[in-house]
């Protein structure tokens, strides 16, 4: 497998410079994605009635009326206003002038990312999806206009967090969880079943982090703000540690209220009480959740930069169904089990145990060959080969891959996905996405195959919200689309009551 180089040479370090933040800033102020740092509200910089040399000058380098603007874009003027709050558009007020202009080039732009729509059929019901979190193109993926992988490279999970959702970037923020969410999702979560995963641990978290929320349903940008900054946290700390935690016993549940039953209960709040480290980074402590072992510099940085690929990826399944949730005004709570919910599929977050469980068998045979062979026999896909959304290699895959030669004991994992993928393409030439590098990195690090779902899941939290508070600013319950009927034509008499069945004697 050929490796791209990711900002240079394969082997950079991530660097948090002056000088590398300043270029990203100047990417994002390119690209439209960054905030303007200088003028009021949007209220009060962009006005209906705009006048002024630049007014009307559509084209090219031209200036457009935000009436022009809407009309560009098929919506309404109040949307242009939004897309200037969030950053997606600058606005530059008119010598001499009431209103504000915008630059024409910067709206074809957005026009061609998003699509235009005609504002009556969209008021009709239409599900229309307009965002500007990630941009998805055939080889590589963006967010806020800035290209993800880069991003990923240089910054931390949190700092991307802080970019998806805000369009700033904050160097070296941490994210820590209230006390009180942190102690009732963590008694939660050691409340469960020894048996349960680690999806089932996280969706009861966030439904004790909400009960200990009383501002949960404020939906406003900085309510919804410090609501994400504290579950993301809340998330991994109500994990238990991995050294302690143990695997779970086959064995039947010890019977409630027995003294076997306490034990295991104290045994279980012990592991999920240790106190995260203060000033840690998130992948720093979720790796005491994800593995026994010592983490290494390398295979944190490996963990660190997943973490942020997979913050979002447009509208994904369990994005869906976050968005759907959103435009009921669902708390963000909400929002995120509903994303956790579609997430536990087979088709989607848990495909990573599958590329697990696969990888972990060709590093123990030896070789791929009868392992593809047995999923070929069988009828089943190959697991972490091939992306509906990329022509070539998954853009998030390639850099893992990338970073993950650095990392010893990753050696023989990265053979074994080389070796599945050279195999494969004798009968289907498929690339490999990020369920296969995320594979690589459980495998070698002694995690379980459960690994990857909860990255994913912790991840792309921070997306389900960034969604959350774009559909919070759309018309409330616009999403209800009409059912086709197919069942049998109406009217039909009243059914027959079936024969009663007697008891059984």
């Amino acid at each position: 497998m050929t490796h791209e180089p990711v900002h240079g040479a394969a082997g950079d370090e991530r660097e948090a410079g002056v000088s590398r933040e300043a270029d990203l800033s100047r990417e994002a102020r390119g690209t439209g994605a960054g905030r303007e740092s200088s003028g009021a509200g949007f209220g009060s910089d962009i006005g209906e009635t705009d006048s002024g040399p630049d007014a009307g000058a559509s084209g090219r380098g031209g200036r457009l009326t935000t009436r022009e603007a809407a009309d560009l874009l098929g919506v309404k003027p109040e949307t242009v206003y939004a897309y200037v709050s969030r950053g997606q558009l600058t606005s530059r007020r008119t010598p001499g002038g009431r209103g504000s202009t915008l630059d024409a080039a910067q709206v074809e732009a957005l026009a061609r990312r998003t699509g235009r729509r005609d504002p009556a059929t969209a008021a009709a019901g239409d599900l229309v999806f307009r965002t500007g979190l990630t941009l998805i193109e055939p080889d590589r993926y963006f967010f806020r206009g800035v290209d993800a992988t880069q991003l990923a490279r240089h910054y931390g999970f949190e700092e991307v967090a802080e970019w998806i959702w805000t369009g700033e970037l904050h160097p070296g923020i941490r994210f820590a969880a209230a006390p009180d969410s942190l102690a009732a999702a963590r008694r939660t979560a050691a409340a469960l079943p020894r048996h349960s995963s680690s999806t089932d641990r996280l969706r009861a978290a966030v439904a004790a982090a909400a009960a200990a929320d009383p501002l949960r349903f404020d939906l406003s940008a900085q309510g919804v703000l410090d609501c994400a900054r504290n579950l993301v946290p809340t998330l991994v700390g109500a994990l238990p540690d991995a050294a302690e935690a143990g695997p779970a016993s086959a064995g039947p549940e010890p019977a409630v209220g027995s003294q076997e039953a306490q034990d295991v209960q104290q045994a279980q709040e012990s592991a999920f009480g240790k106190e995260d480290g203060a000033g840690e980074s998130l992948a720093h402590r979720l790796w005491r959740k994800l593995s026994g072992r010592p983490v290494d510099a390398a295979s944190l940085d490996v963990l660190d930069t997943a973490l942020a690929l997979l913050a979002d990826h447009d509208l994904a399944a369990s994005t869906l169904a976050a968005r759907v949730a959103a435009s009921t005004h669902a708390h963000p709570y909400a929002v995120v089990s509903a994303g956790l919910g579609v997430l536990e599929g087979p088709l989607h977050g848990a495909a990573s145990g599958l590329a697990h469980r696969m990888l972990a068998e060709v590093v123990e045979r030896g070789s791929a060959a009868p392992v593809v062979a047995d999923h070929l026999r069988a009828g089943r896909p190959i697991p972490g080969l091939g992306h509906k959304l990329y022509t070539g290699e998954d853009p998030r895959a390639r850099l893992l891959f990338t970073l993950l030669e650095s990392v010893p004991q990753a050696e023989a994992a990265l053979t074994a996905a080389r070796d599945v993928i050279t195999t494969t393409a004798r009968h289907t030439p498929l690339h490999a996405n990020i369920d296969l590098a995320l594979a690589v990195l459980s495998v070698s690090s002694g995690m379980t195959g459960e690994a990857g779902e909860t990255v994913f899941a912790v991840s792309r939290t921070v997306g389900w919200i960034a969604h959350a508070m774009e559909e919070y600013a759309e018309r409330p319950l616009r999403m209800r689309p009409s059912g086709q009927y197919c069942g049998p034509r109406p009217p039909r008499p009243l059914p027959t009551p079936l024969p009663s069945v007697p008891d059984a004697e």
